[in-house]
C-alpha cells in the first residue's frame, strides 16, 4: 500500500485538528486532512517558492480548520477544486473563494455552474510554479475527473484503496468507471501515489501498482464482471444526498432561506437570521438597522457601494488579512437598539462577521445574496441575485 505517512501528515488524518507548519520534507508531498463525519479527504498542494496553493474537495464542516492550515503553512490559497459533485457532504469552495480570494474549479461535466473553472480533460490548473492535471475519469458520476501533480493522483471517488466510488446514481456508469479505472488510472507508471477521496479504514495512500494488482473491486476482473458486482452491491442512499447535491452545484453556497421573502431565524448558527435584500433595505429606511458593508475598501472602489452603508471591512487587501479594528469599528457604528445588516460580495464573509456582531452583543443579521450575488456559468457576477440585481441603491464608488 505504499511508504508510511510522513510525519507532517500524519497528525491531521483521522482527526479534526491542524497539523503544525513544520520542516517540509525533501519530496513534495501534499497536506491531507481528514473529515471524520463523512471518511472524507481533503488535500492541499503548494509552491514552495511563491508559497500559492490549491485544495482538492473541501467540507463545509471544516472551514476552519482549513483556513488555520493555510495560515499556519504560510500559504496564500489560488484554487479551491472538485473532484466530482458529492453527494455525502457539501463543500465549502464558495465559501474559501470569499474568504481568502481564491477562484473555484470543477469538471465541466458536473453541473457546478458556480465554478469559476470548468474544466475539459487534459486542462491544467497553475499555482505558483506547479500544476495540476485534469484526467477525465467518469463512472461513480458522469463528470468525475482526477488530479495529476507530479508523481501523485488525486482520484475522488473513482478509485478507493481496495476498492471504488459506487454507479448508481448521478447518471454514474459501471461501464465507464471501469474504462477510467484500468484505461486512465491504471496507465500511470506503477509507483504514481494514489490519494483517494474516502477511506473508511484509516488508509491514507496507495499506489498505482497496488491497486492494479490488489484491488478487490478491479484486480483481476473482466469489465462484464466488474459491471456485475457494481449492479449487484444495492447500497442505501448516502445520507445527506437529498441537500449536499444541489448545495454542491452552487460552490456549496447556499440562498435557498430567502426564498420566501421573508427573514429566516439562524440563532443556531451564532447569529439573528438571514433576510433577503429587499426587506434588508426596508429595515434600513424605516430607521430600525444599519446596513454594515463587510467587503474591503478595494471591493467597494471598483465593484461599488450603497448610500448610507457604513464601510467596517472584516478582511482588506492585500491578502484578505483580518481587519484588526473590526470590533470597535462596528460597535461604533451600529447604535444601542438597532439591527446591524452585514453585507459582503455574496454572503459569506457576512455570516462570519454577522456571527462576531453576535458575540459582541448586537442583534445581527446577513443579507442574503450580498452585493454581486454568486457567479453565473461564465463566472460572471450581478445577474444571479445580489443588491444590484435586486435594483436596491448603489452608486460607482
Amino acid at each position: 500500500m505504499g511508504s508510511p505517512l510522513p510525519l507532517a501528515m500524519a497528525g491531521a488524518l483521522g482527526q479534526n485538528r491542524v497539523a503544525p507548519a513544520l520542516h517540509e520534507p525533501a519530496t513534495m508531498i501534499p497536506l491531507q486532512l481528514f473529515d471524520p463525519a463523512s471518511s472524507s479527504y481533503t488535500y492541499i498542494l503548494h509552491d514552495r517558492a511563491t508559497r500559492e496553493a490549491l485544495i482538492i474537495d473541501p467540507v463545509d464542516a471544516q472551514i476552519e480548520r482549513d483556513l488555520a492550515v493555510l495560515q499556519a503553512h504560510g500559504l496564500t490559497l489560488r484554487w479551491a477544486v472538485e473532484t466530482h459533485n458529492h453527494a455525502d457532504h457539501i463543500t465549502s469552495a464558495g465559501l474559501l473563494a470569499e474568504h481568502t480570494g481564491a477562484r473555484t474549479a470543477a469538471p465541466a461535466g458536473c453541473g457546478i455552474g458556480t465554478a469559476s473553472r470548468q474544466l475539459a480533460p487534459g486542462d491544467t490548473l497553475v499555482f505558483g510554479g506547479e500544476s495540476l492535471r485534469a484526467l477525465p475519469t467518469p463512472g461513480h458520476t458522469a463528470g468525475s475527473m482526477s488530479y495529476l501533480w507530479r508523481s501523485h493522483v488525486f482520484t475522488g471517488d473513482a478509485l478507493l484503496i481496495n476498492g471504488c466510488g459506487r454507479t448508481d446514481f448521478q447518471s454514474g456508469s459501471a461501464r465507464q468507471l471501469y474504462h477510467s479505472i484500468t484505461q486512465v488510472l491504471f496507465a500511470l507508471p506503477p509507483e504514481t501515489t494514489v490519494w483517494p477521496g474516502h477511506d473508511y479504514q484509516g488508509r491514507g495512500h496507495s499506489t498505482i501498482g497496488a491497486e492494479k494488482a490488489g484491488n478487490a473491486r478491479v484486480a483481476g476482473r473482466s469489465e462484464a464482471e466488474f459491471v456485475a458486482l457494481m449492479e449487484g452491491l444495492h447500497l442505501p442512499p448516502p445520507e445527506r444526498m437529498g441537500e449536499a447535491v444541489p448545495a454542491n452545484q452552487h460552490s456549496g453556497l447556499r440562498h435557498d432561506a430567502g426564498a420566501t421573502g421573508q427573514p429566516q431565524p439562524r440563532t443556531a448558527q451564532g447569529y439573528a437570521g438571514d433576510v433577503p435584500p429587499v426587506l434588508a433595505w426596508q429595515w434600513v429606511q424605516a430607521g430600525g438597522a444599519v446596513l454594515v458593508d463587510v467587503r474591503s475598501d478595494a471591493e467597494r472602489a471598483w465593484v461599488g457601494e450603497v448610500p448610507g452603508a457604513v464601510a467596517v471591512p472584516w478582511k482588506q487587501w492585500p491578502g484578505m488579512a483580518m481587519n484588526p479594528g473590526f470590533d470597535a469599528q462596528l460597535q461604533a457604528a451600529v447604535p444601542p437598539g438597532c439591527k446591524a445588516l452585514l453585507l459582503c460580495r455574496s454572503g459569506v464573509r457576512s455570516i462570519a462577521a454577522a456571527q462576531r456582531a453576535t458575540a459582541l452583543g448586537l442583534e445581527a443579521w446577513n443579507v442574503l445574496e450580498g452585493f454581486e450575488g454568486d457567479p453565473d456559468q461564465h463566472a460572471h457576477r450581478g445577474l444571479r441575485g445580489g443588491w444590484r440585481f435586486h435594483g436596491l441603491p448603489w452608486r460607482q464608488g
